[in-house]
């Protein structure tokens, strides 16, 4: 009996054993491009949350610009315009920016759906549960073409036009621009045999934004009080350097999302060469802005150290999967210090409180013609030529090169010119039928108060004792501030 006992409990020790191994065996067996694929979604899905905590950054970044009494209202406006912009992506911004269709827009993949048609004859395909990725993916972009947009319209503008203009912007101007250059079919993706190189949105993202931006402040105007008698600019501080600089962070941590991301695939770790390009961009634009602003004022603005990390990211997103190492911190460098002269001169004639139109605006243009002249030929790929410098100190034919530099301005240029017209038209309808800018009573008192009935710091503006009469007057700076009739019943 108790040998009997000895060899069932062998038994039974033999299959836990044997009974795991037939189940790695099996997983083993699975299909590697069912995995591929599987992974592949795996790192996408990571880098899209990556990039819609840049959110939180712009979130952040735009608040500590801001005064003490407009800080609430940034809240506001990420979360409805995020909400916006997913539905106008969703039904009809990514079938405009889908490779299909014609040269100008995509014509299928409106109200993105599963076993939905996207594209013609060969190129044709039905949405599966991993195309939800993609699109999601493009959402994300989208999303923070949008919030660059509204750095330059801070502390003025009326709520309303956020979401008129997000319906606009995730409908249309974002995705005939992303159309034109990611497609493949798009007008910019083929000009003399060249397509314009730009890997992760220097312009079709970073650009547009701020162009749009630029469209927006031509018509919306300075914040009062920014230009004295004379016509020369006042500073107007924001509140909260440290909230600047944590928003700065978490959009130097989202862009690793935005740029290696954008390489959509694990295959050959090619991401992480991606990643550590957007690094290195990212130091030399802190650096190039930081020796910029103490050449010229010999003290470090904390502000401008900030903004040149945005424009060492921003300047790098063409090239981060085009050019080597060693381009990627000249580059980033390269943008820190345009971005502080472009602050100073924009500020003499554009109220920009964030500096939008330098570390969007230039560095977009910048890092966008700087693949024309690091692209290196290891990276560009075969519809494209290798940058200048390999045409002058490399074996690259210099003719190619100088045409490659050529197809990245004219890339430029015309998205500029589309974005500046589109975008000009839909905020010249919205000044014509709702209005544009809040009141000088509203501007005033502060957009806290004015459009959502609270400030955002409340403890700041309203008194802790109770007036005989129950009103509670804002003080801002010590001085008492009407407020607005329609909100003094919500302090």
């Amino acid at each position: 009996m108790t040998k009997r006992l000895g060899l069932i409990a062998l038994l039974a020790l033999a299959v836990s054993l044997v009974l795991p191994g037939m189940a790695f065996g099996q997983e083993e067996a699975i299909d590697p491009a069912a995995l591929d694929l599987e992974l592949d979604n795996l790192w996408i899905m990571v880098a899209c949350a990556l990039v819609f905590l840049m959110q939180a950054g712009f979130l952040l970044l735009e608040i500590g610009f801001s005064r003490q009494k407009n800080v609430g209202t940034g809240v506001a406006k990420i979360l409805v315009n995020l909400a916006v912009i997913t539905i106008a992506w969703w039904a009809i911004g990514y079938g405009i920016n889908s490779a299909s269709g014609n040269e100008i827009i995509g014509t299928s993949g409106f109200f993105f759906r599963f076993d939905q048609t996207i594209g013609e004859g060969a190129d044709a395909f039905n949405v599966a549960g991993a195309d939800a990725m993609g699109m999601l993916f493009g959402l994300a972009f989208a999303a923070v073409s949008l919030a660059i947009v509204w750095g330059t319209t801070l502390e003025r503008i009326k709520f309303s036009a956020y979401a008129l203009f997000a319906v606009v912007f995730g409908a249309l101007i974002y995705p005939i621009v992303a159309h034109s250059v990611w497609s493949g079919i798009g007008l910019l993706d083929d000009i003399g045999g060249k397509e314009v190189l730009d890997f992760a949105g220097s312009s079709v993202v970073h650009l547009t934004g701020a162009t749009a931006a630029f469209a927006a402040l031509l018509l919306l105007g300075a914040r009062r009080g920014k230009y004295g008698p004379d016509g020369k600019p006042r500073a107007i501080p924001g509140h909260s350097m440290p909230l600047v600089g944590l928003g700065v962070m978490i959009l130097w941590i989202g862009w690793f999302g935005f740029n290696a991301g954008s390489a959509l695939a694990t295959d050959d770790v090619f991401f992480a060469e991606v990643a550590l390009n957007t690094q290195l961009g990212a130091a030399g634009g802190v650096l190039g802005a930081s020796l910029a602003i103490w050449m010229m004022t010999r003290t470090l603005d904390v502000g401008m150290a900030g903004n040149g990390a945005i424009a060492g990211l921003v300047g790098i997103t063409a090239g981060c999967g085009y050019v080597e190492y060693w381009a990627a911190p000249i580059i980033g460098l390269v943008a820190g210090v345009l971005v502080v002269y472009g602050v100073v001169l924009f500020e003499k004639y554009l109220d920009d409180p964030v500096g939008a139109l330098s570390a969007h605006g230039l560095a977009g243009i910048w890092g966008t013609i700087a693949v024309g002249i690091f692209g290196s030929a290891r990276l560009v790929g075969e519809a494209a030529s290798p940058g200048v410098w390999y045409g002058i100190f490399g074996d690259a034919d210099l003719g190619a090169s100088l045409g490659q530099l050529g197809v990245q301005a004219v890339g430029v240029a015309a998205i500029f010119a589309f974005v500046l017209v589109t975008s000009l038209a839909a905020f010249a309808a919205i000044k014509a039928t709702v209005g544009l800018r809040v009141s000088e009573e509203d501007e005033m008192a502060g957009l806290d108060i004015a459009s959502h009935g609270m400030y955002g710091y409340p403890e700041a503006f309203i008194p802790q004792e109770e007036y005989p009469s129950g009103d509670h007057t804002p003080a801002v700076a010590g001085t008492p501030v009407a407020m607005p009739a329609k909100a003094a019943g919500k302090a």
